[in-house]
């Protein structure tokens, strides 16, 4: 599973938070929140800290397959 960067600056900007709120809100520290965000390939568990941290579903921050 990958993030899609794009996906995830809509909904970094959505949210109106910075990275740091993001992953206050996702529970983990701002540097293992982006090396996350840094990693060609995430975990379900890893994917859901993220998506949790900008308040979106996983599905709304992945890149799908065609």
């Amino acid at each position: 599973m990958r993030i899609s960067d794009a996906k995830f600056d809509i909904a970094l900007a959505n949210s109106g938070l910075t990275i740091g709120q993001a992953a206050e809100r996702a529970g983990i520290s701002r540097a293992r929140y982006a090396a996350i965000l840094n990693q060609k390939r995430v975990t379900p568990q890893a994917a859901g800290k993220i998506a949790k941290g900008v308040g979106v579903t996983v599905e709304q921050i992945i890149e799908t397959e065609n």
